[in-house]
């Protein structure tokens, strides 16, 4: 019996923002659906116009189980989780540790064919690089639906995560914030 596919379906119970006050609650499958589906899309802009050679559906399947260690540790808060080098380092350790958990709950056969989306290896550095792109613009987006709704607890938020997302320096980004960030702003009668 493997309980790999049980432990990632309580991936819905994983509130994420805990230390915020929030309009409206995200879990972590929401959010990783929402990831990979703007990470695949920033591969292939990044491939027709900025001379990309990364593979679309791999950056989708990488962006689908990002957070899939979170169903053990809980989702610890960005600002605990970068405090500093150590607990950084720390807790991409535990990271470490929960994944090889999940890939213990795989019969034998499977583990190869999961090992490498929940522990990517240097082959994967700059898929990964578009994931953690997708990522951070996840968050300003939800920084954007809060502000939105009038919750200013996410206003310092949204101004460092849109400082974050330009130090990034990623012409793919940029593209997305500039052809498609604009709509997140629009209500649904001005989308239609």
């Amino acid at each position: 019996m493997s309980h790999f596919f049980a432990y990632l379906a309580r991936m819905k119970f994983i509130q994420r923002w805990g230390l915020m006050r929030n309009v409206r609650q995200e879990n972590i499958q929401e959010h990783s659906l929402q990831t990979a589906m703007i990470a695949h899309n920033l591969a292939i802009i990044k491939n027709k116009w900025f001379g990309g050679s990364v593979d679309p559906q791999r950056v989708l399947l990488l962006g689908v189980y990002h957070e899939a260690s979170e169903v053990i540790t809980g989702d610890l808060a960005t600002p605990i989780k970068y405090f500093n080098p150590e607990i950084k380092k720390a807790y991409k350790e535990i990271e470490k540790v929960a994944n090889n958990r999940l890939l213990s709950m795989l019969p034998d056969e499977l583990r190869p064919d999961y090992e490498s989306v929940l522990i990517p290896g240097e082959e994967d550095e700059e898929h990964w690089k578009i994931v953690k792109a997708a990522d951070k613009l996840c968050a300003y987006l939800k920084c954007i639906e809060e502000l939105k709704a009038g919750n200013t607890e996410f206003s310092k938020a949204e101004k460092t995560i849109h400082r974050d997302l330009v130090k990034m320096n990623r012409p793919e980004v940029e593209y997305f914030m500039e052809h498609f960030l604009p709509s997140f702003h629009l209500t649904l009668d001005e989308l239609n």
